[in-house]
């Protein structure tokens, strides 16, 4: 049996993310940066995640970002509606019914928003006024109706 005196992993052959000493200097420069100011770590980790693109590419990238949650913030029932209005059927009396019966049904989904908000004040309207009711009721307990003065 014979026994090599170099190892692989002291050669850096048996490591295939690159010679050992390197990649600890990078690995201990992010913990480092973590500790002291972690959104430049942060940001050169994403930036190594997206395989070191250019600051072009990255504007690309950004752009792109921003019109996918764009996209995320419109509600399923918006997007539906947007998907009915791009297809037709090519029957044109169905096409002018059913948009006619998407704006009515749009039309009473802001008019239940609509009274969900004036309910919500409603209820904020309680809330305040059985506040003020039990702050009456405890200033009135203490006597004089205002703080109390000791001397």
């Amino acid at each position: 049996m014979s026994f090599s005196s170099t190892s692989p992993w002291a050669t850096g052959k048996a490591c295939r993310s690159g010679p050992f000493p390197r990649r600890s200097f990078e690995i201990g420069a992010v913990v480092v940066a973590f500790i002291y100011w972690w959104p430049l770590a942060a940001a050169y980790i994403a930036w190594k995640v997206a395989g070191y693109p250019a600051l072009s590419e990255l504007r690309g990238m950004v752009g792109r970002g921003a019109d996918w949650q764009a996209g995320m913030r419109k509600s399923r029932f918006a997007r539906a509606f947007e998907a009915a209005d791009l297809r037709g059927t090519g029957n044109l009396a169905f096409d002018e019914y059913r948009r006619s019966e998407l704006d009515r049904l749009d039309a009473q989904r802001k008019a239940l928003q609509e009274e969900s908000r004036a309910f919500a004040e409603f209820v904020d309207e309680l809330k305040r006024a059985k506040d003020r009711e039990q702050f009456d009721a405890f200033m009135a307990k203490r006597g004089n109706g205002g703080p109390s003065q000791s001397v």
